[in-house]
């Protein structure tokens, strides 16, 4: 099995695909293989030991070798963690008098003696032109030898890594399970699926792919190996030839189409003649996106194939010679002339679109008769809309209110987050709590009866994945939305990035804010010490990569929330560098170590988005004292350069005032309807575990269960929602 095949199986899984080999004696250096996982916070399962013992030991090797690079990655633990302060969170100074030394430095050298006096008359000194500022001032070998070794606790995070099934048979599960998803991937999640179909294109598909940027890449793959390609849409042609163009299947950035093989072209062609020739109608969504359409014109050649007329319709739509009305602009056109009834009765016809617009209608229904008309068409259409849909307008609902004055929060598919006052019509409690009942009613009767059900109680607060959007790739990462205790005496922040071919300066921070979300303080570059927290020293530059820590003492801690985010000061964005990932650790009161020790790990996601500022996530304290943590996964435009946090404070107070409270839809929602079916349910908190198959939900597989259990973590948390 190759490595890249056996590390996707464990990134997702938390499986090791069962390793084969001769046999032989190998439970020493199993032995050893499961002490070296246990450095970085991971663990064999009993049968995973059990198996690798009887393997020979060259065989154990080989298979530790790649695994530990695997799991490695998955932490963090890949790259070297070096920091600005040899000492730190010991003898960080105050910035005051860090700056000065360095103003110190710099005078006492003769190259830079006479620029620096320049500065000091102007009365400004730029920090970047000091020879002592932002660089490392000593090795990674020296800062390790500076560090005592880790202290374990018996907090320190344990990954328990499982035996799977054969490597085939984990592949093919691998991509069922991704091609098949009821929710939108993430970048990372579609990249590998995008490799897993390559593999998989021609075997056993799925019996349904409802998500369409996963049917584009499926579909590229199953061109790759002569199979006719899976299309019901005109867009599913588009998106297919972004593609084949390496560009964005979501279509939300522009596609540069390269040029295309004859057959390719033909095939492109044949698709789209069949979808226009079975359903005309399917013309209208070309207006949706004329100007890509018009552009794969131009390397398809259209004209080139009379015998595929309906084809070169969807050309002459997009370059306006034919006029195709859509059924948005229909429904449009009603609601212009305060013809809720119509839009109703003409959205009744695409059961999705009427749900996602009933909040709308309801607004402009112009009474009680016709606002019950709008939801009795919701009840009539809910059994053909998607798990997905429903579960979304579920949540939406639970956050409208009668009240006047609040905030709307809007996130695109990007992660890119903005805050408006909420200005719409209430929507009445009438007909919130009937839509959420039929809802509900109709969720309950989708799921599978779940014999008995064993829940544990800390994957309660974890939000559904509405879309893979609302999260990021990572270790111990939840969807956005999701609330979970933060248990040690020691809270430290890092950030790493590596350039690709610019200097780039991101500037790990951490803003503390009072219950009313004014702001109380900062740890940053420029407050390095305070609040109960040290900051490790600002890294200005990062050609072989670079990181920044801050070390927070909970019960020192000011105010009500901790907010980390990471500035892009100066340099590539996200998106550009060569790797950038943010985390978080948690260690006892007394816990030394070095400052990146990854069995402490709790948190760490890759850092990839559109903005300038990234918030991965808040934390709370509550009323009883303790904190915790809500994921929120976003990214703020900032500016162009110099993003600091004394400049974000309150565009960053505002967004959580709108998005803290918003209660978002979590596994108790589904394990309470869940509960509605099963035979039993146990809140499982550890000690002994049933015998025979169940349906767990849990943070982790534990160890023991019974085989042939249904299992649900947040690896698979999207199987939670119906199709």
């Amino acid at each position: 099995m190759g490595h890249r095949l056996q590390s996707l199986v464990i990134r997702h899984t938390h499986r090791l695909p069962r390793p084969a080999g001769p046999a032989g004696d190998g439970a020493v250096a199993a032995r050893q293989f499961d002490a070296a996982l246990m450095s970085v916070g991971f663990k064999l399962s009993g049968e995973l030991l059990t198996h690798l013992s009887g393997l020979s030991e060259a065989a154990v090797i080989g298979v530790a070798a790649r695994t530990l690079d695997t799991v490695r990655t998955m932490v963090g633990d890949h790259v070297r963690h070096n920091t600005y302060f040899i000492d730190f969170p010991a003898n960080v100074p105050e910035t005051l008098d860090f700056w000065r030394d360095c103003i110190a430095d710099a005078l006492a050298d003769d190259a830079t003696r006479a620029g620096t006096l320049a500065q000091l008359g102007t009365g400004v000194v730029d920090l970047l032109a000091l020879p002592a500022y932002g660089t490392y001032r000593h090795s990674y070998a020296e800062m390790l030898a500076a560090h005592d070794e880790l202290i374990a606790a018996a907090g320190d995070r344990i990954t328990v890594l499982h035996l799977g099934g054969a490597p085939a048979d984990e592949v093919a599960a691998g991509y069922l399970a991704l091609a098949g998803s009821s929710t939108p991937l993430g970048e990372d999640d579609l990249a590998d699926l995008r490799f897993l179909a390559g593999h998989c294109a021609a075997g056993p598909q799925p019996a349904d792919i409802p998500v369409r940027e996963n049917r584009a890449v499926i579909n590229q793959a199953r061109l790759a190996v002569g199979a006719e390609p899976l299309l019901d849409t005109v867009t599913d042609v588009l998106r297919l030839a972004c593609a084949l163009s390496d560009g964005d299947v979501t279509l939300q950035a522009p596609t540069r189409f390269t040029a295309l093989s004859r057959p390719v072209r033909r095939a492109l062609l044949a698709g789209l003649d069949a979808v226009v020739a079975a359903s005309p109608v399917k013309l209208a969504d070309v207006s949706a996106y004329r100007e890509p359409w018009k552009r794969l014109g131009e390397r398809l050649h259209p004209h080139e194939y009379p015998r595929w007329p309906h084809a070169a319709e969807v050309f002459a739509v997009a370059r306006g010679e034919q006029r195709v009305r859509s059924l948005d602009g229909r429904v449009e056109s009603l609601l212009a002339r305060h013809d809720t009834a119509g839009a109703v009765e003409l959205l009744a016809a695409a059961p999705g679109k009427l749900f996602r617009s009933v909040d709308r209608l309801l607004r402009t229904a112009p009474g009680r008769d016709e606002r019950d008309a709008v939801v009795a068409a919701a009840e009539e259409a809910a059994p053909r809309v998607s798990g997905r849909v429903l579960l979304s307008v579920r949540e939406h609902l639970g956050n409208r209110t009668e009240e006047a004055g609040g905030r709307r929060v809007f996130v695109n598919r990007c992660g890119r987050a903005w805050t408006a006052p909420d200005t719409r019509p209430p929507v009445y409690a009438a007909e919130r709590e009937r839509l959420a009942a039929a809802v509900d009613a109709e969720i309950r009767n989708r799921l599978p009866a779940p014999g008995r059900l064993v829940i544990d109680p800390d994957v309660l607060d974890v939000a559904l994945p509405l879309s893979g959007k609302a999260t990021t790739s990572g270790l111990g990462v939840l969807p956005r939305g999701s609330v979970s205790p933060v248990d040690g005496a020691l809270l430290r922040f890092f950030v790493y990035w590596k350039e690709t071919g610019r200097t780039t300066d991101y500037d790990l921070s951490a803003l503390m804010l009072n219950a009313d979300y004014s702001t109380h303080s900062w740890l940053s570059y420029t407050a390095l010490t305070g609040v109960g927290g040290e900051h490790s020293g600002d890294i200005t530059e990062a050609p072989d990569g670079a990181s920044e820590f801050i070390n927070l003492r909970l019960d020192a801690v000011p105010g009500t929330f901790i907010v980390p985010q990471v500035n892009i000061f100066s340099g590539e964005g996200f998106e550009e560098v060569a790797e950038s990932f943010f985390g978080f650790m948690l260690r006892d009161a007394e816990q030394r170590g070095r400052p990146f020790e990854p069995r402490t790990v709790r948190m760490k996601s890759e850092l990839r988005g559109p903005g300038r500022v990234a918030l991965p996530l808040v934390f709370q304290r509550g009323a009883d004292g303790r904190w915790r943590a809500k994921w929120l996964h976003l990214y703020l435009k900032g500016a162009p350069t110099s993003n600091q946090v004394e400049g974000n404070r309150m565009s960053v107070a505002t967004l959580l005032r709108g998005i803290v409270p918003r209660a978002y839809l979590t596994v108790r929602y589904v394990a309470d309807l869940l509960a509605d079916r099963a035979e039993s349910v146990t809140l499982w908190a550890g000690g002994p575990l049933p015998e025979g198959p169940v349906t767990y939900l849990g943070l982790a597989r534990p160890d023991g269960l019974h085989p042939d259990s249904r299992v649900i973590t947040p690896r698979n948390l999207r199987d939670l929602i119906p199709a």
